[in-house]
């Protein structure tokens, strides 16, 4: 790998193995890192902006979020170059010691099972007010068997979330993920166009300036943030697919992603809000009227894009997958076809078994806000502890200046101390809300 260019001379790096074969691009990454934020979590921005008092402070929440962002992401750059390890849990696990790497492990496949659910469920959502809208005469009790929910989400999931989640590589998502991401665009132009516009048969009415209640509303926004901005977990499988790994290279990388994706949430959000105030959904799509011929072709666009980030949640949780079942056939050892978890036959068996399980759950799935704040809790541990925890490890085995590294110490403790209050304030005020 090359060296860390125009960087603190306290950061330096180890070489890549000669084993590996990075060969994304930068603009690839980019599309990737984006569109592995741009998911869900667009839905909801403006109810969380309803939440947290108004635009100001929902807004202030977000920038001082964005610096954590992006210092995580490029954390986990230095700590994947520090450990040779190629996924998240893998480097967590390497630098942190196997209990910690255990612990990410755990945290890592329930997080993105959870993530692959809310996913199904709105592509879901999506289509049944596709249908409403294309057979408008039919009650929806009496539309035909084709028409339910329990007969497209598995054929969809059939023809084509599952032959794009095949492939062994993430490199390859960068092809749908510039078509999710230009989706993901056209909503947030057609939520900012219809604030001007006014949306088709609402009344709009001039509600009151929204004020915090107190500092716990303000901090309510931070699971959607966290929901929203999910990229972390990815961050280590994309890095170490590139074919520039220079650390400054991949910052620049970071920067680009979060500030584009920082944009398309803050117009989301803004516009989203001002249009229905405190009438605003926590879906802002149901806040629409639903015969309005602009909002439906926005809605079969953003199911195309959580249909493009769905194959890159599971290939990361396939990860997961992939190692426990290489460590149990060590263990056993077996060889041959079955003993290589990246072989076409397992990794074709654990994508089945992903999707399959992620569909029996959807049936049984609370309203998506419900669950938005045990996600954002729960990735609170991928965006601020595990980094910071990362941080702290690598720097201790690495020759640097004393003043270096103790700033760097106190980065990693802090974003270890933020990420624990937001994972508790955000999973109890979650559950207090689901029971």
């Amino acid at each position: 790998m090359e060296g860390f260019k125009g960087g603190r001379p306290g950061l330096p790096e180890k070489p890549v193995p000669a084993a590996a074969s990075p060969t994304l691009s930068s603009l690839g990454a980019v599309f990737i890192l984006l569109k592995s934020a741009l998911g869900a979590g667009l839905l909801n921005f403006p109810w969380a902006f309803y939440k947290a008092g108004g635009v100001a402070p929902a807004l202030l929440v977000e920038l001082v979020s964005l610096v954590f962002l992006i210092s995580g992401l490029v954390i986990l750059g230095y700590a994947a170059s520090v450990s040779g390890q190629a996924t998240y849990q893998g480097v967590v696990g390497e630098l942190c010691g196997p209990a910690v790497g255990k612990l990410c492990e755990a945290c890592f496949i329930v997080n993105l099972l959870m993530i692959s659910v809310a996913f199904l469920r709105v592509i879901g959502d999506q289509l049944e007010k596709l249908c409403d809208f294309l057979l408008p005469s039919v009650p929806p009790a009496l539309q035909p068997w084709y028409a339910d929910q329990r007969f497209t989400l598995p054929l969809l999931s059939a023809l084509v979330i599952l032959p794009l989640s095949v492939p062994r590589e993430i490199g390859f998502q960068k092809y749908t993920s510039i078509l999710g991401t230009l989706a993901a665009c056209y909503l947030a132009l057609v939520i900012v166009v219809q604030y001007y516009v006014g949306p088709q048969g609402l009344v709009q009415e001039t509600r009151p300036a929204l004020r915090a209640s107190s500092w716990t509303s303000v901090f309510s926004v931070f699971p959607t943030i966290c929901f929203g901005f999910q990229c972390h977990e990815a961050a280590v499988s994309i890095y170490r697919s590139m074919r520039n790994q220079s650390l400054s290279h991949w910052a620049l990388v970071s920067v680009l992603a979060l500030l584009a994706c920082c944009l398309i949430y803050s117009l989301t959000g803004v516009y989203g809000f001002l249009t229905f105030g405190t009438e605003v959904s926590a879906d802002i799509l149901m806040s629409y009227p639903g015969n309005d011929v602009v909002i439906i072709v926005a809605r079969a666009l953003f199911g195309v894009s959580i249909v493009t980030v769905y194959p890159i949640v599971l290939f990361l949780g396939r990860s997961v997958m992939q190692d426990f079942w290489r460590r149990s056939c060590c263990r056993a050892g077996g060889r041959g076809a079955l003993a290589e978890p990246s072989g076409p036959w397992v990794r074709g068996l654990l994508t089945v078994l992903w999707v399959a399980v992620t569909l029996a759950m959807v049936l049984f799935l609370p309203d998506l806000s419900d669950i938005i704040g045990i996600i954002g809790g729960i990735s609170s541990f991928f965006i601020f502890i595990f980094p910071g925890l990362c941080l702290v490890c690598a720097i201790s085995v690495e020759p640097m200046a004393p003043h270096v590294k103790c700033c760097l110490e106190a980065w990693g403790v802090l974003s270890v101390l933020v990420g624990t209050f937001i994972f508790g304030q955000s999973t109890v005020a979650a559950a207090l809300e689901l029971f």
